[in-house]
């Protein structure tokens, strides 16, 4: 009787540790895909700044650029990702896979002109989303920004 009391006690410490070190992993996963500020970034349009300043995290990884913004279930209005790419590619491709907020893509050349836009892209959706236009840099903030902010193509960025 008293082995079985112990061998009770034991199972049940065990699952403790179990859900302990579960807990562990999740908190680890939303670490590692929690916001990184590494830059701000500003709009200038027709040679004016815009008040408005976005923090913005850095994708230049391969790692980083294959994850994006994936398993995050939301981001603040005045954060974004930027994408850089070593050269001026003719077609930037993504997908919303794992992508849990509609997001709007700005696609930059070396200049850091936008040359053109992906407006409201459908979160989770496995649909290629791309640009006919070269593009170096590509920028990803909440849906509705570009609208919000009347930004058009021909319109820059500032990094800060």
């Amino acid at each position: 009787m008293q082995k079985l009391k112990i061998l009770v006690a034991l199972n049940i410490i065990g699952a403790l540790f179990s859900c302990q070190t579960d807990k562990n992993k999740e908190t680890d996963l939303t670490q590692a895909f929690s916001f990184r500020k590494d830059t701000l970034l500003k709009f200038v349009k027709d040679m004016d700044t815009l008040p408005f300043t976005f923090e913005i995290e850095l994708a230049k990884s391969d790692y980083q650029k294959e994850t994006g913004l994936m398993h995050r279930k939301q981001m603040k209005t005045n954060r974004g990702m930027l994408f850089i790419y070593e050269d001026q590619r003719k077609r930037q491709t993504f997908y919303m896979k794992n992508t849990f907020i509609p997001l709007d893509l700005i696609y930059l050349n070396s200049e850091l002109e936008i040359v053109d836009f992906n407006l409201d892209t459908k979160p989770l959706s496995e649909d290629y989303i791309s640009s006919e236009i070269p593009s170096m840099f590509v920028l990803e903030l909440n849906a509705g920004q570009v609208n919000q902010l009347t930004i058009k193509k021909g319109d820059q960025v500032v990094l800060k």
